[in-house]
């Protein structure tokens, strides 16, 4: 899949990724004679260094630099959000880089190119798909709807009313299908439409296509998708027993349910 940024040095590279979460400074943070990291596991030799913005001494433009001379430079730099030092790094190294990027969807070990020119990555083994997440509200409570064990993504853990758009399908229009085919409800237009999240399972990127809705005192009939269903309030929501975006969805949401 391909993930559209801004152009910061060009250039063009693939390779291996390697990540890093925290804002990084190449002074400390990497030995310039080696490539090796000292502030994880793994060397950036020939790698595409993922992380969110760089930070700290003007001398880490430097240090990307003396990588470059001694041969253990990475192939391409990533940021969320590229700053001065990181910058200069790239460009008297010329090193491809790309900013403007979702660094968090990435992981280590993904093959990635990275396009510096163009201003864009592309993950090679990641696969892209749009779904739909209808918050359905009733009464000051949210429906959550629980995931089979054995089920392939988010085995064992609450989601909203959620499932893939088919072919020729609104995101609207596959939002209100899959509520009628999970819990036997009706609803009308939704009440808000949210911009699209992007979360990771696996090799998968799911665009997620948010929407509130509010129902009335209809019975919930569940199919085999889902086991059970409870209503709760934003305050009984548990993160950590949930699918990854409906956290941001509720805060987004929450306070008009």
């Amino acid at each position: 899949m391909i993930m559209k940024g801004r152009a910061i040095s060009p250039g063009y590279a693939e390779g291996e990724a390697i990540t890093y979460g925290e804002a990084f400074s190449f002074l400390g943070g990497v030995d310039g004679k080696t490539g090796r990291f000292n502030v994880r596991a793994g060397n950036i030799d020939g790698k595409v260094f993922l992380f969110p913005n760089g930070k700290g001494s003007p001398v880490g433009s430097y240090v990307v630099y003396d990588l470059k001379v001694q041969g253990h430079c990475p192939a391409a730099l990533v940021n969320r959000s590229a700053e001065t030092i990181v910058t200069t790094g790239a460009v008297i190294s010329s090193v491809p880089m790309v900013d403007n990027i979702d660094v968090g969807l990435v992981r280590d070990g993904d093959l990635v190119a990275v396009d510096g020119s163009r201003g864009y990555i592309e993950l090679k083994n990641v696969k892209e798909v749009d779904i739909v997440s209808a918050l359905v509200c009733y009464d000051g409570r949210f429906l959550m709807l629980h995931r089979p064990e054995k089920s392939r993504t988010y085995p064992g853990k609450w989601s909203l009313v959620s499932g893939h758009i088919e072919a020729g399908e609104s995101p609207e229009e596959a939002s209100r299908r899959e509520i009628m085919e999970e819990t036997q409800m009706s609803v009308s237009y939704p009440e808000e439409e949210l911009p699209v999240i992007r979360v990771r399972y696996a090799d998968t990127i799911y665009n997620v296509h948010s929407f509130l809705y509010r129902v009335g005192g209809q019975e919930v009939v569940l199919n085999s998708e889902n086991t059970e269903y409870k209503w709760i309030t934003v305050d009984e929501f548990v993160r950590d027993e949930s699918v990854d975006g409906v956290d941001v969805v509720l805060e987004a949401l929450g306070t008009r349910i």
